[in-house]
């Protein structure tokens, strides 16, 4: 490993972060690219075998083994001894047309025929390579030098934007902490050092201010390959961004004795949190909130001020959409499963807590359990009630309350 060329590969290993196999399959391509300048013929197809430990290269021309080729029909010549027309084959006869074209290719370049083979190789079987090697008649030259040169930047780039992708690609569903960068147009542009994010407008929190150089924490959504790299989305909305959040700063979530069940979540404003813990002596809103609320208040603080309220889940559904709706004390809950809505009666001092500000509340509440839910007033409920019970009687009183008011504008 004291040649110059050993060192050079071990340096761009190190550099690059690539590992040493495919920087040596890229110089390989890249030899392979200048024989084939200078000196292949044009049915050859040149692969190069490099020796790390003492930098010399071998060329081989390689081609696969295939079936011979049926023998080509002869085309009609026109009419036969009778004049009656020759009627075209059906698909079904000949085949598709796709099919035919199919079994008829051959790539002489990379391909040679099972007869043709073992005129040299007797014992050559199908699918099997042939390797000739091939000597070097002279030095390459500057052309070829040229096009090494090209082959072996491009495939150290691929290799290097495949090795950063993959790296990333492992990160996907985590919180990562990069830079701001810079806007372009609404999308705000995360520097993580070697790659650069996407922040887009839709990920971003309304109140929040993204500046340059600012450090920021963010969910990573997506990691795709593109041509230039790979492209990381990234959000600071997401409802799983608020539970990596929960991961990172309390222990027993990072651990599973407390599961986080369900999230609903308007960011910048409130977030809901459904927690459970199997383990009976865990309290999961206590371990969650901390010793004087200080776990929670630091999980306010990364969300930039979002409220955010922790639910005990509950597997039946009537205790936790009344959880879910908290801190609005429920009176009566109504399950309608075939629609899956559920009607919740409250107090009439109750009603614009159990709703909230423009709705927000019930909103999240409804998210949160998979629920609709609708909020209604319990005194409007039980006049409901007592009409549905006894309409006879209604309508009595009714009848005479009418009837007392005709009395009195007659007198």
């Amino acid at each position: 490993m004291n040649n110059p060329i050993a060192s050079a590969i071990k340096q761009i290993c190190d550099d690059k972060n690539i590992p040493q196999d495919q920087v040596i399959e890229a110089l390989e391509a890249a030899l392979a690219a200048a024989y084939r300048k200078d000196f292949a013929e044009k049915n050859q197809n040149i692969k190069c075998e490099f020796d790390i430990k003492t930098g010399n290269s071998r060329f081989f021309d390689v081609k696969k083994v295939v079936e011979d080729l049926p023998p080509e029909e002869d085309a009609p010549q026109g009419k036969g001894k009778s004049d009656e027309p020759q009627q075209t084959p059906s698909k079904e006869e000949t085949g598709s047309p796709s099919e035919e074209s199919e079994k008829r290719k051959f790539n002489p370049k990379t391909e040679i025929t099972l007869s043709e083979a073992r005129q040299t190789y007797p014992d050559i079987q199908l699918d099997e390579d042939i390797r000739t090697e091939l000597s070097i008649p002279a030095e390459f030259g500057r052309m070829a030098a040229q096009t090494a040169k090209q082959v072996i930047i491009q495939k150290i780039r691929e290799a290097e934007r495949g090795t950063l992708y993959q790296g990333f690609k492992d990160k996907e569903g985590s919180l990562m902490i990069g830079t701001i960068q810079r806007r372009e147009e609404q999308r705000v542009l995360v520097d993580f050092g070697k790659v650069t994010a996407i922040l887009p407008a839709s990920e971003h929190v309304p109140r929040e201010r993204y500046n340059p150089g600012e450090r920021i924490k963010v969910y990573v959504m997506s990691v795709e390959m593109s041509t230039k790299g790979p492209e990381i989305i990234v959000s600071r909305t997401h409802p799983l961004f608020v539970k990596k959040i929960f991961e990172a700063e309390i222990p027993e979530v990072a651990n599973g004795a407390i599961e986080i069940k369900a999230i609903s979540r308007e960011a910048g404003q409130r977030s809901k949190v459904a927690v459970f813990s199997h383990n009976e002596n865990i309290d999961p809103i206590g371990s969650c909130i901390g010793q004087r609320g200080n776990r929670i208040q630091t999980i306010i603080a990364e969300l930039g001020g979002e409220k955010v309220d922790i639910i005990q889940y509950d597997e039946d559904t009537q205790l936790f959409i009344a959880h879910a709706l908290k801190p609005a004390e429920i009176a009566h809950i109504t399950l309608h499963e075939e629609t899956k809505t559920a009607v919740v009666a409250v107090q009439e001092d109750q009603l614009s807590l159990a709703i909230g500000k423009m709705g927000q509340n019930v909103r999240l509440a409804s998210q949160l359990t998979g629920w609709n839910i609708e909020v209604v007033s319990q005194a409007g409920t039980n006049k409901k009630s007592a009409q549905e019970k006894d309409p006879e009687e209604h309508s009595a009183e009714e009848q005479k309350e009418k009837t007392s008011k005709e009395v009195s504008a007659e007198e």
